[in-house]
């Protein structure tokens, strides 16, 4: 636990002040842990991926852990952290998603011990229990009569989540009202089979935490503990992960690693240290060795290139790391002969993600009129700002007149492609993504 504070990755315990309880516990001997993922989209983000490294530790250091994904709990919603309610997700759309973010769990976990682990010894297994294994069994009555008496109406709705959503004009549900129960009920339900003392979460989920401490607490004479992890976010106070309204996948299928490459490699230097230490398992004093070289050459990059290689490595694996790798390496150092030579399955394929569109070039057509019919940009004003602030590439060349005339010559390669990139770190307005938008344009001239 000291060492996960040492980097960060630990903001609240519950309760308050059993900081030598829990010292004294894991002393004592081998513990399990849990942290649980509703299956409400068809891949985890950035914000889970926090929390799987968090797990990860707790798996170096020998401990048991239990990752929970919700069949039954993704058909309610988590109202945490939440300003309006979960659209109701289908059955069958659940299913699909679980079984996507259970493969991102795994992937994860086995590139853990493939590539970061490097000691002798065995690491324990985790275990991935979806809590549709007893809610199946449990009905309506049985729960309400059995679990629902020891909640008290006044405990829940001084949580935070439930006062949040009380008091916003669309109020909040009923189902949603009793998620908490539902995931106190699946602590219990750990606790029982697998001796699970130590529940992990996001900064929002203390609320649920509490509701499983309280309804243990009723039930047996277990101690257990809650950790919370701190929430990271932007400059601007956005969380951390999103760009643009849309979050950073675990799924290659939406997010490719040339962008996670990418997202992390773009990273503030005032952040880069503090994330390391979060997502990487490198020990801090390296870790400060890395900043304090960055600090010397900050053109260089290097926290932040070591930043991007640990997590795309820790995600995708060696593949992945070097598909984006090489993708980094064609886009920003390549040649133009090499860009040439590549056709547009090859180019597609090396920067998966990036959108690729058919477009013919007509006399008398510009710059701007190239950009605004590839979507490079949302508006015309953004197009022309950030076109003539510097931050607008066709084939690797800085273009900054938007009056400019394209030429089959000089604009396209000889395999009739145009690689179009948007560089956003620097000339978008506060609160764009740190990403480059691609778009490959090809000419039927």
């Amino acid at each position: 636990m000291l060492k996960l504070k040492e980097r960060g990755m630990l903001q609240d315990i519950f309760p308050d002040n059993s900081s030598q309880e829990i010292i004294d516990l894991l002393n004592s001997g081998q513990q399990c842990v849990y942290a649980g993922f509703d299956p409400t989209a068809q891949s985890l983000h950035i914000g889970n991926l926090l929390v799987l490294v968090n797990l990860l530790h707790w798996q170096r250091a020998g401990q048991r852990v239990v990752a929970l994904v919700g069949g039954a709990t993704g058909l309610i919603g988590d109202p945490s952290g939440r300003t309006n309610e979960r659209i109701a997700l289908d059955p069958s759309f659940v299913n699909e998603n679980l079984a996507s973010i259970v493969e991102n769990i795994r992937q994860i976990f086995n590139n853990h011990e493939q590539y970061f682990w490097k000691k002798g010894d065995k690491l324990h297994e985790i275990r991935i229990i979806n809590n549709f294994e007893w809610y199946s069994k449990l009905n309506a009555v049985d729960l309400v009569g059995q679990i629902g008496r020891h909640f008290r109406m006044g405990t829940m709705l001084s949580r935070h989540s439930v006062q949040s959503r009380l008091a916003s004009e669309g109020g909040m549900s009923f189902t949603e009202f009793c998620y908490q129960i539902f995931q106190a009920y699946d602590w219990l339900q750990l606790l029982q089979k697998y001796d699970c003392r130590f529940q992990v979460g996001g900064n929002d989920q203390m609320g649920n935490i509490m509701s499983g401490h309280d309804l243990i607490s009723r039930l047996t004479k277990t101690k257990v503990y809650g950790l919370t992890l701190p929430l990271i976010t932007s400059e601007s106070g956005d969380k951390f992960g999103k760009s643009s309204g849309s979050a950073i996948w675990l799924d290659s299928r939406k997010t490719s690693p040339f962008q996670l490459y990418q997202f992390f490699i773009r990273v503030k230097d005032s952040d880069v240290g503090k994330l390391l230490k979060l997502f990487s398992f490198e020990p801090p004093g390296t870790i400060d060795e890395f900043v304090q070289k960055h600090q010397t050459k900050p053109e260089l990059r290097i926290a932040q290139k070591k930043l991007a290689e640990q997590v795309t490595l820790l995600v995708h694996g060696e593949e992945g790391l070097h598909s984006a790798l090489q993708s980094s390496a064609t886009l920003y150092e390549g040649s133009l002969e090499a860009l040439g030579k590549l056709n547009t399955s090859e180019l597609s394929h090396m920067f998966e993600g990036a959108t690729v569109c058919e477009l013919l070039l007509e006399p008398g057509t510009t710059l701007l009129d190239l950009a605004l019919r590839a979507k490079c940009f949302a508006t015309e004003g953004d197009a022309r700002r950030i076109i003539s602030a510097g931050g607008f590439y066709i084939n690797q060349q800085r273009a900054m007149n938007i009056d400019e005339v394209l030429s089959a010559t000089t604009h396209i390669l000889p395999n009739n492609v145009s690689l179009v990139r948007v560089e956003f770190s620097e000339f978008c307005s506060r609160g764009s993504p740190p990403l480059s938008r691609l778009k490959v344009a090809v000419s039927d001239s």
